[in-house]
């Protein structure tokens, strides 16, 4: 393999791909037999460049960010229950980012509480697999009659029974 960083990347993740949804202590056991030897060639060979860029050039201070980093960057080598980055996390979080204009007009601090507020039961929704506008509408339905000392009961994960899941509305 040629040592340098995209193919290493890119064995990387093939790794990953290869043992997703194994139990946490296979993926370890996997990560440190077939990961940890390519980023130990990583970091030597990040090392070395180091020393053989201008100090000034962008490369340097882009090894420098990552060997300032890296026990953060190897961690889930040995702990199989984290994953390689930070994707999925922030694949959940887009629509947040894709929101931040329109947050500018709600009007007042009370508005924009209202709207964390649905932004927070839409997304607890979507990640118990229950479909965002069936659960608001159950909740619109419910709530007013709801007992306020039993709220918890109509969080999506008491309820998703009751509402279609998500992925039935997908494949309808």
């Amino acid at each position: 393999m040629r040592n340098d960083s995209s193919s290493q990347r890119s064995a990387l993740y093939t790794i990953e791909r290869e043992i997703r949804g194994q139990p946490p202590p296979m993926r370890s056991v996997a990560r440190l037999e077939r990961a940890a030897p390519l980023l130990i060639s990583l970091h030597g060979w990040m090392t070395q460049t180091l020393e053989t860029v201008s100090a000034k050039s962008e490369l340097a201070g882009a090894i420098r960010y990552a060997l300032t980093r890296w026990s953060a960057l190897t961690l889930y080598i040995a702990d199989g229950r984290v994953e390689i980055d930070n994707n999925a996390a922030e694949r959940s979080i887009r629509g947040i980012g894709l929101g931040r204009k329109n947050w500018l007009f709600a009007g007042s601090n009370a508005g924009g509480e209202r709207a964390a507020t649905f932004y927070s039961l839409v997304e607890t929704a979507k990640l118990n697999g229950v479909d965002p506008q069936a659960y608001l509408a159950y909740l619109f339905e419910h709530l007013p009659t709801h007992p306020v000392n039993r709220v918890d009961e109509l969080l999506p994960w008491h309820v998703q029974a009751i509402i279609t899941p998500t992925e039935q509305l997908l494949a309808a």
